[in-house]
């Protein structure tokens, strides 16, 4: 049988749908687009309006191009509104974010999924195991956490991903060799709350006592952060990753939201402008090549030119490498949605193009600032791109193969030469 996962939003849901992916390739399936797929897999996200409308659209697209296909969709958009998810074309199932990595067990169980399909002719499953290169992922994304129980006023997540829940260290671990052992050198750690990790288990643990821990894995394999609340980037995790000899990439994402104190109070984010300003120039001077992105939201319920001077001018000047800007949406059911004061649409979309025109500005500087440095990194795709360990994207001359080590140096904004 021939499958398609197609997947939208953060790097939570990319290790959801690869664990997804997983299953299905265990029990036989083989990957195909979704035009002539038999299942079509469709893994929501719902952080914003335009995330439910991109999810409609595509699952209408499949439904039209592809009309014996059996869509299932999971994911935050089919969590909060599963009546309208069930009501699209073609959708066999939805599924909610709880049940989503037994999805395929689900289908089995139905009868959607044929169980024949488990075993050939010999002992032992059929399927192919993950390898670097399924669903276009050269890197290992592992979710070790879920759910939030951070309240910000904007944010609906916290309703479609439930109370937080890590998995148990030993398990990651395990997870990290398989994927070491399968061919995978790099690894990104994520969650929805993140920094949160370990909280919930018992005996309590922590983020920290996770990275610790991922250090005595055997294989060659490396790792990457994902986004961390600004909070939760402890000194301790900072100095853990300055000194990993490598081990944890130079690279952080400490989503901001927005460098008025004012409107940081009424989206509920839990620091200041100041406190988040010591954090990156702490990093910046434990880990000068370090690349640190953030997430900036613009037209917030209330904020004024002011407030928006205030953000522009801090990001102008800060040592951030680069920015996701989102403008703000409504999400039913949030603090915010029920806020007066509502920024018009054309003065927030005004807005988004001047703090994304200062994102390109940051990176631009920050890519100069590595010129003729010697960085190492993993080769993508046909093997002529490169990601650094500092997050930089830089294309060599063909000939190597994807997932190899490489040290580059950085010869232009984009390009580079192998070491």
């Amino acid at each position: 049988m021939k499958y398609s996962v197609i997947t939208f939003g953060c790097r939570v849901n990319q290790a959801d749908s690869l664990r997804v992916e997983e299953d299905l390739r265990g029990r036989g399936g083989q990957s195909s687009p979704a035009s002539a797929a038999d299942l079509v897999v469709v893994n929501t996200c719902s952080v914003t309006a335009t995330a439910d409308q991109g999810a409609r659209q595509t699952i209408r697209r499949v439904a039209r191009d592809n009309p014996g296909a059996r869509i299932v969709v999971t994911g935050c958009y089919a969590t909060r509104c599963p009546d309208d998810v069930a009501s699209l074309p073609g959708v066999l199932r939805v599924v909610r974010n709880e049940e989503k990595l037994d999805l395929v067990q689900l289908l089995e169980r139905s009868g959607e999924w044929p169980t024949n399909l488990r075993f050939g002719d010999g002992e032992g499953p059929c399927g192919a195991p993950l390898e670097p290169g399924v669903a276009g992922r050269t890197a290992f994304t592992l979710r070790v956490q879920t759910g939030c129980e951070e309240r910000c006023s904007y944010c609906i997540i916290p309703r479609t991903r439930g109370r937080g829940r890590s998995l148990a260290i030993a398990d990651v671990v395990a997870d990290v060799e398989r994927a070491g052992a399968s061919g995978y050198k790099e690894v990104a750690i994520t969650g929805v709350h993140l920094g949160s990790y370990g909280r919930d288990l018992v005996p309590r643990s922590s983020l920290a006592d996770l990275l610790r821990a991922l250090l005595r894995v055997r294989h060659d394999v490396t790792f990457r952060i994902s986004s961390l609340e600004p909070m939760d980037c402890t000194p301790e995790i900072v100095e853990l990753v300055a000194s990993s000899d490598g081990r944890f990439a130079p690279h952080f994402h400490l989503p901001l939201q927005h460098a008025s104190d004012r409107l940081l109070s009424r989206m509920r984010r839990p620091y200041t402008r100041d406190q988040y300003r010591r954090l990156v120039d702490g990093i910046v001077e434990r880990l000068p090549h370090a690349s640190i992105g953030s997430d900036v939201i613009v037209g917030f319920p209330g904020e004024t030119d002011e407030d928006f001077e205030l953000s522009t001018d801090y990001l102008a000047g800060s040592p951030l490498s680069h920015l996701h800007v989102f403008p703000y949406s409504d999400r039913p059911g949030t603090e915010a949605a029920g806020m007066r004061d509502k920024v018009p649409g054309v003065v927030t979309r005004a807005r988004g193009a001047r703090v994304r025109e200062i994102g390109s500005a940051l990176a631009e500087r920050f890519h100069l600032s590595q010129l003729g440095t010697e960085r190492p990194g993993l080769t993508l795709e046909d093997g002529s791109l490169v990601v650094t360990d500092n997050y930089l994207k830089v294309r060599i001359p063909a000939g190597l193969k994807r997932n190899e080590r490489v040290r580059v140096r950085l010869t232009g904004t984009g390009s580079g030469i192998v070491s």
